[in-house]
């Protein structure tokens, strides 16, 4: 769930450097956003694939979510800009005893090749408005055919609400769901909504929470 956040207000003093900030969120004994996946992501994956299928986690902080689809069965693919993050990820695979690929970069075009995965997940993968649409293109490339874009994150009501539980703090680097059906034009969208959701991912996102979440298939 690697974003550039309004947590940590050093992200609005800097250029984009991911690996760099999201380093030094990483450099502490315990997981960030604790060790448990995100349900939405491991449902939406449980309810259309098959155990074995390969799914790519873009954006995978400290591997909550790819070693939790390890541990349901996938064959995962676990991309993060942070080094530090890719190593709590594979010390986090160690405990649970299941195997995660970890590639360091921050485009899947760049460090991937040709590879396709049956699914994508993007949870929280905040970025600069001129980088999002790149990234989300980027992303569908690396889809299999009939594979799925699994999504969640931010919407601007998490800041016109007030909410305390993450996200960043420019409002452009949040997900209106239309940018979203925008950015994955030529998909078939199978679910797209806003919720209300509580998040209880150790300290990093807790509390009430405005989110959007999307399912798109590649046809």
């Amino acid at each position: 769930m690697s974003t550039i956040s309004d947590e940590d207000t050093m992200a609005e003093q800097r250029p984009f450097e991911p690996g760099r900030f999201w380093d030094e969120m990483f450099d502490r004994p315990d997981y960030r956003y604790g060790e448990s996946a995100n349900p939405f992501v491991i449902e939406a994956v449980e309810a259309r694939l098959e155990p074995g299928a390969a799914v790519l986690c873009v954006g995978d902080g400290e591997g909550r979510n790819g070693v939790g689809l390890a541990r349901a069965g996938y064959r995962v693919t676990s991309l993060e800009p942070s080094a530090v993050g890719l190593a709590k990820t594979r010390q986090l695979a160690a405990k649970y005893q299941v195997e995660v690929e970890t590639i360091q970069g921050v485009m899947p075009s760049d460090v991937l090749g040709e590879r396709e995965f049956d699914a994508v997940v993007l949870a929280y993968v905040h970025v600069p408005p001129a980088m999002r649409p790149e990234l989300h293109r980027a992303c569908v490339q690396h889809l299999a055919p009939g594979g799925r874009i699994v999504l969640e994150g931010f919407t601007p009501r998490q800041r016109e609400l007030g909410r305390t539980s993450g996200g960043p703090g420019d409002v452009a680097m949040l997900f209106e769901p239309e940018t979203l059906r925008e950015d994955f034009e030529g998909l078939e969208v199978e679910l797209l909504q806003e919720e209300q959701v509580e998040l209880a991912a150790g300290d990093g996102h807790r509390g009430v929470a405005e989110v959007v979440r999307l399912i798109a298939r590649r046809v």
